[in-house]
């Protein structure tokens, strides 16, 4: 496509995969395309049975079709260094561990509406301790607002302007505004807050889109100044020919997701999936089959409004990270303080749901699931023969009698 003089920087974040409405993404995009840097805050792989089903191959077509300039997220790691998205993605503070160099290029400078702006990314310290522990081994994390002090030190000469695609969260972005006061623009993402501004820090604007494929935010330059705002996508759109093969793809995807695999049990029926009481549900029940104790975070599951029946799409929206569950053998440390094992993952991944509680003085082994045992007890696990989306779907619904009794993964 012909790009003409670009007037605005758009950004989308956190879209989970969340495809089912991707035709109103698709074309909003590519009529903006013409005259905006598209860009993402990371997280668009992961989230929904679209990405379990398609492995993030639409999602690759739609950052190859659409976008200029990529953050990487927590969500998806690997996919941002394949060949083809590398080159797309800019990150500040993200390194190789052993030679030191970044992982990505530092920054883009563009030419936008008479002013040469860099857009660069940084990664939140936290966002990136949750990437699964073998994905980021041979990585690390510095300070983000250290690595934009010292970009902006390096370039300010070249640069009139200032722009971050943040992966950190929100409340972190106003503080990294204030911290970098010579920022124009932080696009946020990772956080899911219903925060999504403009918020103005000093002479900084903090701004968010809507997650989930919803909608984005955009800046352009007013005066001396910036402006930001954000829209919603619409429900639907005209496409290009060379988007409508990619739709039909995702369309199709859509209709192996409608598979209806049971009737929904009260209490889940007709409301919005309450994930404290579903998994307090899960780990009585994995504990009096024999587990000695069961930990699963909450985040694990994603709130999901059920029907009368449960779909695929259902499934895999409450589930989305194809979790195994394994028995976990604790490190020492843990065995010796479970109070502090459990406050510790608490930060890292939020509210947990723990059977029995408190857990017992001396235990060795807990069931979990593979992410927290693989990224925060240290690894060492056997596996229970059991997915967490099976045991979400032997709780929540009875089967169909020539329902599939499990769900393709």
């Amino acid at each position: 496509m012909r790009r003409r003089h670009l007037t605005q920087i758009v950004a989308t974040t956190d879209v989970h995969s969340s495809l089912a409405g991707a035709e109103g993404l698709l074309s909003r995009l590519d009529e903006l395309r013409a005259t905006s840097l598209i860009a993402d805050c990371g997280d668009f792989f992961e989230g929904s049975g679209y990405y379990l089903l398609g492995r993030g191959q639409a999602e690759r077509e739609i950052l190859t079709a659409l976008y200029d300039v990529l953050a990487p997220g927590n969500h998806g790691w690997s996919h941002y260094l394949e060949p083809g998205l590398r080159e797309m993605t800019v990150c500040a503070n993200t390194l190789d561990a052993a030679s030191g160099k970044p992982l990505f290029d530092r920054l883009r400078i563009v030419p936008l509406h008479g002013r040469q702006v860099a857009v660069t990314a940084v990664m939140g310290v936290a966002a990136f301790h949750t990437i699964p522990a073998h994905q980021r081994a041979s990585h690390r994390v510095t300070d983000p607002a250290a690595a934009l002090r010292e970009l902006m030190l390096e370039h300010h000469q070249q640069v009139d302007a200032w722009m971050v695609l943040s992966h950190s969260g929100f409340d972190d972005d106003l503080k990294l505004a204030a911290d970098c006061p010579f920022l124009d623009v932080v696009f946020a993402g990772h956080c899911h807050s219903d925060t999504y501004g403009p918020v103005p820090v000093g002479n900084t604007l903090v701004v968010k889109g809507r997650e989930l494929g919803a909608g984005y935010a955009a800046a352009e330059p007013v005066g001396h100044s910036w402006a930001a705002r954000t829209a919603t996508f619409p429900a639907t759109g005209l496409l290009p020919g060379d988007l409508a093969g990619l739709a039909q793809k995702i369309a199709s995807t859509g209709r192996m997701l409608s598979t209806v695999l049971g009737t929904v049990n009260d209490p889940y029926r007709g409301t919005e999936l309450d994930r404290s009481r579903l998994l307090r549900e899960i780990t009585e029940r994995l504990h009096t089959a024999g587990a000695d104790a069961v930990i699963l975070n909450e985040t694990a599951l994603r709130p999901t409004l059920l029907g009368d029946h449960l779909t695929l799409a259902d499934l895999l929206a409450i589930e989305p990270f194809a979790n195994r569950l394994v028995h976990a053998f604790l490190p020492d440390e843990h065995t010796v303080d479970p109070t502090g094992l459990l406050s510790g993952l608490v930060g890292h991944v939020g509210p947990l749901v723990v059977t029995p509680q408190p857990l017992p003085d001396g235990i060795r082994t807990v069931l979990t699931t593979d992410y927290l045992a693989g990224t925060f007890l240290g690894g060492r696990t056997h596996q229970a023969g059991l997915r967490l989306g099976q045991a979400v779907r032997r709780v929540i619904a009875t089967p169909l009698p020539d329902a599939p009794q499990e769900a393709s993964r």
